[in-house]
């Protein structure tokens, strides 16, 4: 088939009616519907303009601001004043999106356009020899539900009441091995759905691709909360799919999350400014519902994978409205912890955590002492906010396509502070939604951790632990609220 006769997909988001207020002025779905949401008006509009090039509407979406177009590349092609370049593995367009002036203030992005593959998992594999390491193997590793008492997490609650939304760009689960790990751990098993995003779905493959994030993120969250329901998110590995991902969980009526866990991404220079910006306000929007966000930092220190010897952070982690989960080395003595410092293997794999080029200081680090961005100056958001055990040797015995393995990464710290979150949205009554101005405002809800480094640039650049809040464990490890 022809390039131009390939029908593609694509979301196009719109304006708010007005501004969002302040986070922490809590909003009911229906007064974010009526105020806040995307007008008919203006998604009238866009679906005239989309029909006048002989695209088709999909579905339109207020809460979400979207309206979602269907047609031709060629078509596409004329509607936006683009040219389609098709690659190995995806598919590129030249010049930057034309809208007509009529839609200029209306439409704040698209996407679908390209589906180059966007982020990665972040976790990471024990492994002895090549192989992967038996539970029994690990001395040194844990249960999700064996950390939570060494770390003090609340006792008595299970997150019943509460659903932990989990977004997933590849991979999948197995009935199972999820029966057969809680089974395992004497451990209720939490109900498990999975929800289709943009045609992606639940497909596990191997225990060595994906699947290891999804079951990571399952069990930890799982364990910690069993009483609540996990719902998981599955979408295409594209811009497109990972947002559509979380603004169908944000905005998801039946299940409800009030708390979301991510653990995938890459440096904020693998972005565009539409992404950024709409992925932030996507997240603003969950902070305005009590919606708490947990994402993983990344598992690459200061480079983040990058090779140009200079420092960067991972995004969507660098949005000032997530929680940005950084990673330690955990060492106990039964249930005392003996030592716990900066998570730093290797040239390679080591906490991520920095200061963003993009996202300015948010107001409530600003007695945070956030240093300059060591190569542009920038006075950015430092991440992350809180950290917790994330050394694949100190790691998370899971159970991924009825192999046992260890796994650590940053990939793990976000859904444990995400089964946290539900274990203290029950305790207190009340969703915690976004707590960052809380944390960075409130002493003793975190243990400090003073030691280590994530310096893995070629210039041997990063960031250094010490006490308050540093660019590698951020203000330390969270247990209450």
């Amino acid at each position: 088939m022809h390039l131009q006769e390939d029908t593609i997909t694509v979301t196009v988001r719109l304006r708010r009616k007005k501004e969002l207020p302040a986070p922490g002025n809590l909003l009911s779905r229906e007064e974010y519907l009526n105020n806040y949401a995307s007008s008919q008006e203006d998604a009238d509009k866009v679906e005239a303009f989309a029909h006048e090039h002989l695209l088709s509407t999909v579905d339109v979406n207020l809460a979400r601001r979207s309206v979602m177009l269907t047609g031709k590349l060629a078509d596409f092609e004329t509607a936006f004043g683009i040219k389609f370049k098709s690659h190995t593995n995806y598919r590129s367009f030249s010049p930057e999106v034309q809208v007509p002036d009529e839609l200029t203030n209306i439409v704040v992005g698209v996407f679908g356009l390209d589906n180059k593959p966007i982020a990665r998992p972040m976790f990471q594999v024990a492994k002895k020899n090549g192989k992967f390491i038996s539970h029994a193997e690990a001395s040194a590793a844990f249960t999700p539900d064996q950390l939570a008492k060494i770390y003090g997490f609340p006792q008595g609650v299970t997150g019943a009441g509460e659903c932990i939304g989990i977004i997933e760009l590849g991979g999948g689960f197995r009935t199972a091995d999820i029966t057969n790990y809680f089974k395992s751990l004497n451990i209720p098993k939490p109900g498990v759905k999975a929800i289709a995003v943009d045609g992606g779905k639940n497909a596990p493959t191997t225990s060595d691709g994906a699947d290891g994030e999804v079951m990571l993120d399952i069990e930890v969250a799982g364990a910690l909360a069993p009483g609540a329901k996990i719902a998981v998110y599955f979408t295409p590995n594209t811009d497109q799919g990972f947002l559509d991902a979380i603004t169908t969980a944000i905005h998801d009526t039946t299940n409800k999350p009030s708390v979301i866990s991510i653990s995938w991404g890459s440096a904020e220079v693998n972005w565009t400014q539409q992404a950024m910006d709409n992925f932030n306000e996507a997240f603003k929007t969950a902070a305005s519902l009590g919606i708490s966000i947990c994402i993983a930092a990344g598992d690459s220190g200061s480079s983040d994978s990058e090779t140009d010897g200079k420092v960067h952070v991972d995004f969507p982690a660098a949005s000032p409205y997530a929680l940005s989960c950084g990673g330690t080395s955990l060492r106990v003595d039964g249930n005392t912890i003996v030592s716990e410092v900066v998570w730093h293997d290797s040239d390679t794999s080591a906490s991520g955590g920095g200061v963003s080029s993009y996202f300015p200081l948010p107001d409530y680090q600003a007695n945070a002492n956030v240093p300059l961005e060591l190569d542009t100056q920038f006075k950015g958001r430092g991440l992350p906010d809180v950290a917790a055990d994330a050394d694949p040797d100190t790691g998370y015995k899971v159970l991924v396509d009825g192999q046992q393995m260890v796994i650590g990464g940053t990939s793990a710290v976000a859904p444990l502070m995400a089964g946290l979150i539900a274990l203290l949205n029950q305790q207190n009554g009340k969703p915690s939604g976004f707590i960052n101005p809380k944390i960075y405002s409130t002493p003793g809800l975190c243990r400090d951790i003073v030691s280590g480094d994530n310096k893995t640039t070629s210039a041997g650049t990063g960031y250094t632990a010490g006490p308050g809040w540093d660019a590698c464990s951020g203000l330390g490890v969270l247990s209450k609220l």
